[in-house]
């Protein structure tokens, strides 16, 4: 069963925790609940992406240093 890992607030989403430095996870790896998948920023404030679940990474539906908004569906865990 798929689950969605859903944008609490608007920003920027990074996938990696600095511009030198690897993603957090990649498309493929497994994760545990809680797992930080990502970060969003809204003026300078650095809000971290968590998983609900564990499971396997199936993809991610925002571009490294996409816009999301509340709601958005930023990945799916399997």
């Amino acid at each position: 069963m798929s689950s969605q890992v859903i944008a609490p607030i608007p920003g920027i989403f990074y996938r990696r925790p600095a511009p030198d430095k690897a993603p957090f996870v990649e498309v493929g790896d497994t994760v545990e609940t809680g797992q930080t998948i990502g970060v969003i920023e809204i003026m300078k404030q650095f809000t971290e992406v968590r998983t609900e679940i564990g499971g396997t990474i199936q993809s991610f539906e925002v571009d490294d240093n996409g816009m999301v908004g509340p709601g958005d569906v930023i990945a799916t865990i399997d």
